[in-house]
């Protein structure tokens, strides 16, 4: 067995020169000091972020966790990464801030880059939703069980109003998400599978944003694209079935611009859909267009939600709604963020103001074996503005559009 006595527990690396960032310095420079205001406000010492979306949005940085941990932590002088060995000088690189590195010779150098950047602080935040029981232990452990306070609901809401240039970010994955949008649809035809037409989509989408932003992060654009009784879950995974004349569709195309997250989501029919099918369709088209006209600032996401459940009660479709009509964008993934206090659902009183980005996306799941089986759902992105909202989504919508063949 070999002996580690001389291998660093932790150490600096500045591996090359920083790379360019989605946002210049002084956007970064902004969120840090709207987290030291969260900080005073809390009487902090110190905050150890761990979540992708979190570490991404005030850091730039965005890891890979491969079941190890990363971690942000800021007090009122520094801001430093801390990253796995496996990563090199990648996130030191990728971040407006320093970055320490800590090695897998000895169990816990991650807890300990951790403890030597926080220091004798004894209130620290942290983000209740994300440190589990085991990362909590170790964390009383090395730092001597400080008093810890979740500002997980703070930086939420920070998140939930974007920056000038977060918005014109998203403007851009919106235009991305039509292109994908168009590629998918000029793939469908009888005999192809969902896996051929949504590989299609992605590579489109991939392209453009290669071209768009050559030096940004390649990385994790996907999308679903669902046929016949396979559109029943809007998270559905990509299959090879193969579409048939008659099957509904769902096309839904995810690019992804540095963490940020943009959406287009559309039923499509391929060949002309059967009366029921068609009434169906064009209900939820009729919820879409009303929640369209809904998003203005002041108004609640419950009270959107409400208006567009009146809509579906009176044509006898509430009950086959699947979810809530929409959610916030930024920092998102289906595997990381998510700001559940900006989501259209009845339990949510956000009241919407300038410079909030949600969706519309009003869904009707009907069973198989019903008339109409089948998932139905619209997508929209709209910038919340002084006086009402700007729909960032081009795509056509509804069954003047969408039928195919």
């Amino acid at each position: 067995m070999f002996d580690t006595p001389n291998r660093p527990q932790t150490f600096t690396c500045h591996n090359g020169d920083k790379a360019p960032l989605p946002f210049a310095q002084a956007e970064y420079d902004a969120r840090i000091a709207d987290l030291r205001i969260i900080m005073a406000r809390h009487e902090l010492d110190a905050v150890l972020l761990t979540s992708m979306q979190t570490i991404a949005y005030y850091s730039g940085f965005l890891y890979c966790s491969f079941g190890r941990p990363y971690g942000l932590v800021v007090t009122q002088d520094i801001c430093t990464t801390v990253s796995a060995n496996i990563d090199g000088g990648q996130p030191w690189r990728r971040a407006h801030c320093d970055n320490v590195i800590y090695t897998d010779w000895e169990r816990n150098n991650y807890w300990r880059a951790v403890a030597s950047l926080v220091g004798a602080g004894r209130r620290v935040g942290i983000e209740g939703d994300h440190l589990t029981l085991a990362a909590r232990a170790a964390l009383d452990s090395f730092l001597n069980a400080p008093e810890l306070i979740d500002i997980a609901p703070d930086t939420m809401r920070s998140r939930m109003v974007k920056s000038p240039a977060e918005i014109a970010l998203i403007c851009e994955g919106a235009r991305i998400a039509d292109i994908g949008g168009h590629a998918i649809r000029d793939a469908i035809k009888p005999g192809a599978r969902e896996i051929d037409i949504a590989m299609a989509g992605r590579d489109a989408m991939e392209l453009e944003i290669a071209r768009s932003f050559p030096d940004s992060e390649i990385r994790d654009s996907w999308v679903w694209f669902q046929s016949g009784l396979n559109t029943d879950g809007a998270h559905n995974p990509v299959t090879t079935r193969a579409v048939e004349h008659g099957d509904i569709l769902s096309l839904n195309t995810f690019p992804m611009i540095s963490a940020y997250y943009t959406a287009l989501e559309r039923t499509l029919f391929l060949g002309e859909p059967d009366a029921e099918s068609l009434r169906i369709w064009q209900a939820n088209v009729a919820a879409h267009e009303l929640g369209l006209s809904l998003i203005r600032p002041g108004i609640s996401c419950a009270q959107v939600c409400d208006e567009i459940n009146r809509l579906f009660a009176n044509a006898g479709l509430l009950e086959y709604r699947s979810f809530g009509y929409g959610h916030s964008f930024g920092i998102l993934s289906h595997y990381y963020g998510r700001e559940a206090g900006l989501e259209l659902r009845e339990d949510i009183d956000t009241v919407l103001e300038p410079g909030m980005v949600v969706s519309i996306e009003p869904m009707l799941w009907i069973p198989e074996g019903t008339p109409g089986a089948g998932g139905y759902r619209e997508h929209d992105i709209l910038v919340v503005t002084e006086n009402g909202a700007d729909n960032i989504t081009g795509f056509l919508y509804g069954p003047e559009h969408n039928v195919i063949g």
